[in-house]
C-alpha cells in the first residue's frame, strides 16, 4: 500500500478519548435527571422488601465514582467495590431483630438509620433499581460507625 492510500484510507480509525466521551455522556444523563423529592424517596422505601424474623435490610455504602485527583473509576471496578463493601446503612429491622434477651443482654447492636460494619461478603444480596440491598442476620453486625468513609480506603 502506498503512503497516499494509507493517509486517505477510511479503515484507519480516528483517535477519540473514550473516557472523555463517556464522561460527557454521563454528565448529560445526570444533568437531565430531576432531583429526588421526599415523596419519591418514601415511595421507593415502600417498594423495598420487608426483612423477616431477625434480619436487617441494609443499603451498602457506594464508593465515589471519581477520585480526589479527578480519575474516573471504571464501572466494573465500582461493581467489585460495591460487592466487597463492609459498611452499610440500616434501612429496616425485622420484627424479631435483637429481641433475644439471652443473646443481646445489653440491647440492640444497631438501630434504623445507623451505619454498620459487617463481614465483607455477609448477607444475601438483592439487586434493586440503582444498586443492591443486603439482608443481614442481626448477629452479623460487627459494629456501628458515624462516617463510612473514615474506615474505607480513600482512593
Amino acid at each position: 500500500m502506498s503512503k497516499e492510500m494509507l493517509s486517505t484510507s477510511k479503515e484507519i480509525p480516528k483517535h477519540k478519548n473514550a473516557l472523555e466521551e463517556k464522561y460527557k455522556t454521563a454528565t448529560k444523563l445526570t444533568e437531565e435527571k430531576e432531583p429526588l423529592n421526599p415523596e419519591t424517596i418514601e415511595k421507593q422505601k415502600t417498594q423495598l422488601p420487608e426483612p423477616s424474623g431477625w434480619r436487617l435490610l441494609v443499603l451498602p455504602f457506594t464508593p465515589k465514582e471519581k477520585t480526589k485527583g479527578g480519575i474516573i473509576i471504571a464501572q466494573e471496578s465500582l461493581e467489585k467495590l460495591r460487592i466487597a463493601t463492609n459498611c452499610g446503612y440500616v434501612i429496616k429491622l425485622g420484627p424479631l431483630a435483637y429481641h433475644d434477651k439471652e443473646k443481646y443482654p445489653t440491647g440492640p447492636w444497631c438501630k434504623k438509620g445507623q451505619w454498620v460494619i459487617f463481614a465483607r461478603y455477609a448477607g444475601s444480596r438483592l439487586p434493586i433499581e440503582g444498586g443492591e440491598v443486603r439482608l443481614l442476620n442481626d448477629d452479623e453486625v460487627l459494629g456501628t460507625i458515624d462516617n463510612p468513609e473514615s474506615v474505607l480506603h480513600n482512593i
